[in-house]
């Protein structure tokens, strides 16, 4: 997944639902669900690519955007799993929402982590001064 990077949590399990998620495109390619396999494809692979992006963000605002980015696609990404969970014909997709229920467990709480040091290493080389604006 990473190479000579710190492992990180998140980046690995976003990559791991996409190759989930590309597996299960493929399945439904194969009897001819081509409108949902396309929508589940873009969205679910969307997720970890915008997460690996956030990662190199150039300010704080950045990375949480792209984050809010990915969130947006993984909510999207479940709405288009409930469809091929509601529908005759589809195959089974409990896997992925395991996984995409996982990640929304994670998520949050990494963000959190994420914003807490950030404050810490902005209080710590950052000092605000008083004639000049906070810009966060």
């Amino acid at each position: 997944m990473q190479s000579n990077k710190e492992k990180n949590l998140i980046v690995d399990l976003t990559f791991q639902f996409a190759l989930d998620i590309i597996n299960y495109a493929e399945q439904l390619q194969k009897i001819k669900k081509y409108v949902l396999a396309t929508q589940l494809l873009k969205s679910g692979t969307s997720i970890g690519a915008n997460v690996r992006e956030a990662q190199n963000a150039e300010s704080k605002q950045d990375f949480i955007h792209k984050m809010k980015v990915a969130a947006k696609e993984a909510d999207e990404t479940e709405y288009w799993l409930l469809l091929c969970n509601s529908s005759e014909g589809y195959p089974n997709c409990e896997k992925l929402f395991r996984m995409h229920f996982l990640l929304l467990l994670r998520c949050p709480h990494l963000l959190s982590k994420i914003q807490i040091k950030w404050q810490n290493l902005q209080q710590q080389y950052l000092p605000a001064q008083k004639d000049q604006p906070n810009i966060h």
